[in-house]
């Protein structure tokens, strides 16, 4: 009786076969030097233009700051039908820069709704009805 098994022969060999042939595979890897010849340019043709034109927004902007000792106290920002305020923020007590009570951050605040409580409307091209254009007074309003 044999006391040693025969081992099998193809795993032994393929392992081998792929240690030796390893080297020669990372050196057929191995990147060419760069050439100092420029690269080829090819000309490009131009293309019509964009029909797209990107111009400023539309609507007005008026930007009112308010000053007071020097500072800004505030900035009324009018943009289309919105108006919003930046205002400055100002230290809470004794809080100083970089404090968590002290914020770097301060939103704006908007216009949200205006109501004419006198009584006093206008007209859609921005004149009052109960003034007349031509610059004369305003007429009486009838007794009764």
């Amino acid at each position: 009786m044999h006391i040693f098994k025969v081992w099998p022969v193809w795993p032994i060999v393929s392992l081998s076969a792929a240690a030796l042939l390893t080297p020669l595979l990372v050196a057929a890897q191995q990147p060419q030097p760069p050439s100092d010849a420029p690269p080829k340019l090819e000309m490009l043709q131009e293309g019509e233009p964009p029909s797209i034109k990107i111009g400023k927004p539309e609507g007005e902007h008026k930007i009112t700051e308010t000053r007071g000792d020097g500072q800004v106290k505030e900035i009324k920002v009018e943009s289309g039908i919105s108006t919003y305020y930046l205002k400055p923020n100002e230290q809470v007590g004794n809080a100083l820069p970089g404090d968590t009570q002290s914020t770097t951050n301060r939103g704006a605040q908007w216009k949200v709704m205006e109501f004419d409580l006198g009584g006093k409307t206008k007209n859609s091209d921005g004149t009052n009805p109960a003034t007349p254009s031509d610059g004369s007074a305003p007429a009486a309003p009838p007794q009764k």
